[in-house]
Formats: structure tokens, sequence, C-alpha cells
């Protein structure tokens, strides 16, 4: 079975929170049905190979940190971060081939980032930018959850706000209503994927955000922007103004709160997926039960989907040819899936003839 126009492997991915290498920590994670371990050398230097000796295939995130290099426990070959065998025990002379697979990695937004793809075109500046996750002004905790589902349909999901009204009625919806009374104001097709705007207007706030305000009956006029980019990135900034005061015109209202989402969803296999994520908010920083009611609020929600998500992907299992019918709600993730398709397209196109 092949991974062949499956993933995009000439991009950046998401392959851990920083604090997750910690202490020595050797995070052995599968990233596009590649084992990779992933730690953080003596010298501070992040650093990923193939999770696998060259020589007996023993998984090197069972050896030991050396430095920068990592030794595997099986037979004592150690490796330096460029993936090169630098010393095997009892044998001076060390063949040029031996070695594994090196990633190249940047670490950026407490995130760490691996490119799966072609090193030489790993360009850090193609990396998303995101300031509110290394701005001082917003705080949030980071997340992570693990789906037993295509990445593609965690896309799916966060691509249409429509399905807030009913998988998160008593979270992040607040209310059916959000299905019928709000749509799109603008879908801007970007050829890394799409932008959309949706207004909720003299509305009751979400159950989440009730918990982290003090005027919890007040109306709300609700913005989201949401951006969608290629090969799994979902940023979303959220504002709530108080009701009928002209935020819609751009008028700055006193009493806004506003909140900042970041989710990245990385294929571990073509049928599950890494997913990061921090809910940034920018009021109240002093307090931090703000952050930890909202990633508590988050998980609940996030919990939601994957029941659903989930769900979805034990059909497609029994069924891959079933075929799906669009509705309108569809129009943004219907797009998304044909832009991924042509960059995946072109990468193939660009192998084939190298």
């Amino acid at each position: 079975m092949t991974d062949e126009g499956i993933f995009l492997r000439n991009s950046w991915y998401v392959a851990a929170w920083n604090h997750e290498l910690i202490d020595g920590k050797k995070l052995a994670r599968t990233i596009l049905e590649r084992p990779v371990v992933v730690y953080r050398g003596g010298s501070g230097k992040v650093v990923a190979l193939d999770d696998r000796c060259c020589h007996r295939a023993a998984p090197l995130s069972m050896g030991r940190i050396e430095g920068d290099d990592i030794r595997c426990m099986y037979h004592g070959m150690k490796f330096d971060p460029g993936g090169k065998c630098i010393q095997i025990p009892g044998q001076e002379k060390i063949p040029p081939k031996l070695g594994v697979r090196s990633y190249p990695c940047v670490e950026r937004y407490n995130l760490i980032w691996i490119w799966m793809g072609d090193a030489e075109k790993a360009d850090p500046n193609l990396i998303v930018d995101y300031p509110p996750l290394a701005d001082s002004k917003w705080r949030g905790l980071p997340g992570y959850m693990h789906y037993r589902a295509n990445w593609l349909l965690i896309v799916d999901n966060l691509s249409d706000f429509a399905h807030l009204a009913f998988v998160h009625t008593h979270t992040l919806g607040g209310s059916e209503e959000y299905a019928y009374k709000t749509k799109p104001v603008a879908i801007e097709k970007l050829d890394d994927g799409f932008r959309v705007e949706r207004w909720h207007m003299n509305a009751d706030p979400p159950p989440y955000h009730c918990k982290v305000i003090p005027n919890r009956t007040d109306k709300i006029d609700r913005r989201n922007i949401g951006r969608m980019l290629i090969p799994g990135i979902f940023l979303l900034d959220t504002m709530f103004a108080p009701a009928g005061q002209g935020a819609e015109r751009g008028v700055q209202v006193p009493g806004t709160r506003q909140y900042r989402n970041a989710q990245f969803m990385t294929p571990e296999t073509r049928s599950s997926t890494h997913f990061f994520w921090n809910y940034l908010h920018d009021f109240d920083l002093e307090n931090p039960n703000i952050s930890l009611s909202l990633r508590h609020s988050l998980e609940e929600a996030f919990m939601e989907d994957k029941a659903i998500i989930e769900a979805q992907q034990k059909v497609f299992d029994a069924d891959p040819n079933y075929q799906l019918l669009a509705i309108g709600a569809d129009a943004a993730l219907t797009y998304f899936r044909w832009a991924l398709a042509r960059r995946i397209e072109a990468e193939r196109n660009a192998a084939r003839a190298a």
C-alpha cells in the first residue's frame, strides 16, 4: 500500500509542543506514516530522525541522548543530528552508507515544526505567521489530542461554522439558532486555503464565554474570522462585543473581549491525526483561571467533535467508496480540498520529472 497522493510532504507540520521535550525526553511520533524520534540535544538544538536504527531497526527513541547525538541502545551505534553514524563500538571503520534520515526542524511559537519532504526546500519563512502565540498580550494553555480519523475530516469540521449550533449547542455554539440566523459575510479564496467571516448579532453569549465574564445575560454581537491554510492549519479570531454598539461597522466598543484560536492538524497516518491547539484570550490576564476555564471548555467541545469525526472515519473504513453529497455550507471545505489536491499533484509531477 502506497501513500502517494495522500500527503503533501513539502510543507511544515507541527511535530510537538516544545514542553514535550523537557527533561531529556525522547518523543516517538509517527508523522505522515513515518516513525520519527524528536529530542532536544545538549546544545538546545532540536533533532528529528527516523525512529529506527539502520542496523537492526531498533527504535532510536529507546536510545540515549549524548550531547546533540543519540546512541542506539541495542548495539551502541551513535548518530549525529544529521543522521550520520559516527561510532560503532568495536569497529573503527564506519561505512559511509550507515545512517538514518534526518528531518529539518524549527522551533517557533513554542511549537516544534518538522519538514517531511525535500530538505533543500525547507524554508523556515514558509512557517505560518501567527503573532498572538508569541505575544504577551495574549494568554492560553497549549493542548494536544489524538484523533482516530483522517486529518481532512477535522479540516472539514473546522471549515464549517454551522456545525457549532448542533454539535456544540451547550458549549461553543450557545443555541441552534446560530445555524439559522447567521451566514458567512464573505468567503475569500486564497492560494493556500481560504478566509471566512461570520457574524451573529444580538445573541446570547455562548456557555464557554459565560464562564469567564461577569455580565452573563447581556446580549452580544459575535464575529468569527477563520482562516484554513494548507496542509491543515486553522486560525480563528473571535470577538464578543456588547450588542448594538456598532462593532460590525468597525466601532471600538468598550467591554469587547477577544479570543485567538490556533489549531494544527498533523497526519499521523491516513486514518489518524495529531491535533495541537491553543485558545488565547486578551482580558483579565492576571487571572490564571480564565485560561484554565477556556482550556476545559475547548476540550469538552473538541470531544464532541471527536465523537462525530471518529464515527465518520468508521463509516469510510467500512465503505471507502461512499459518495458524499454537498450542501451550501460546504463551499469553503470543498475549495480547500481542491487547493490541497492541486498542491499534492504538483508535488508528484515534480518528483516524477526529477
